[in-house]
């Protein structure tokens, strides 16, 4: 009979006490504690529709998003425009379909350029400190006291017209100094473990101790840290675009589309026009925050998952 001291070391009785099968990785058993979080799963399925309407949009898509038809202006939904027109006669649905595209990519983008610019200052400051540590960090420290909000809103009235690509750009460039902090703190705790300086005394290179060592023992939180960053994304596109300084019209964006809500005779006449991007949105998010919960968790030994 299978002993419970060989279950917990997975040992196989008939083999002697030897290992029945290789033990998994922590990698292996935070994915396996992930996929053991209902709610995660659910998030996961909820976004793949998602991205697959953003993916396969030319398919789904009824019309042209940003055709102009002034002979439908503000149309009920009906067999041809299923949820109806917007004030300048554009097809909404297909304005939501090809709206999950572009805030999804702007949310996505967004997301991996911050974790770029916050993984690449967090690794140089925790690793190397001193002089390096500080300026960095007084950087950091400079953006977080600036109010975010006006100081996008200052810089794209600046620039007065942008594109998608200049957006994404702007939001990265300001979204980065907590991942950044994060980082460090992280690389600062690893600094000094048996395995790093055992690298170190070997003679290998910085480089190769940053990228082999510090960054898979940090992969926990920078996962982490993004997923919950894209949703954040795509909350700052919808309510930048909303009040008017996000991607502009007619790129056809959840936000934008919201924005018809500023109408009183839409908001009350014609909710399928702001109502279903406003849902997107809200299920997006949800399922994107359920997606980082369950990955907060799986990365942390003290889960019950």
């Amino acid at each position: 009979m299978e002993t419970d001291l060989q279950k917990n070391l997975n040992l196989d009785p008939k083999n002697n006490g030897m290992k029945a099968e290789k033990s998994l990785s922590p990698f292996q058993l935070a994915m396996r504690r992930f996929l053991k979080n209902k709610l995660a799963i659910i998030g996961i399925v909820i976004l793949s529709v998602f991205v697959l309407v953003a993916i396969f949009a030319d398919q789904i898509a009824t019309h042209d998003p940003i055709q102009y038809n002034m002979t439908n202006i503000e149309g009920k939904a009906s067999s041809e425009h299923w949820l109806g027109t917007d004030r300048s006669g554009r097809d909404n649905f297909s304005r939501l379909v090809y709206g999950s595209r572009i805030s999804l990519t702007v949310g996505f983008s967004a997301m991996l350029f911050t974790v770029l610019i916050g993984v690449t200052l967090g690794s140089l400051a925790g690793y190397y400190g001193g002089k390096i540590d500080s300026l960095i960090m007084r950087i950091t420290d400079l953006m977080l006291i600036l109010p975010f909000l006006l100081f996008v809103l200052t810089i794209i009235a600046i620039l007065e017209r942008i594109n998608i690509t200049i957006f994404i750009v702007i939001i990265a460039m300001t979204s980065w100094p907590n991942l950044t902090r994060i980082i460090r703190a992280t690389f600062l705790s690893l600094r000094e473990k048996e395995f790093i300086l055992g690298a170190r005394s070997i003679g290998a290179s910085d480089f190769r101790i940053i990228f082999k060592h510090f960054l898979p023992n940090a992969i926990g939180p920078i996962i982490v840290n993004a997923t919950l960053m894209m949703a954040t994304m795509i909350i700052i596109e919808s309510g930048l675009s909303f009040i008017g300084f996000g991607i502009p019209q007619p790129t056809p964006t959840w936000g934008n589309m919201i924005t018809e809500a500023t109408n009183l005779r839409m908001l009350e006449g014609n909710p399928e026009a702001w109502l279903p991007p406003g849902l997107a949105i809200l299920l997006t998010v949800l399922s994107i925050n359920f997606i980082g919960d369950g990955l907060r968790d799986a990365f942390d030994p003290k889960s019950n998952y």
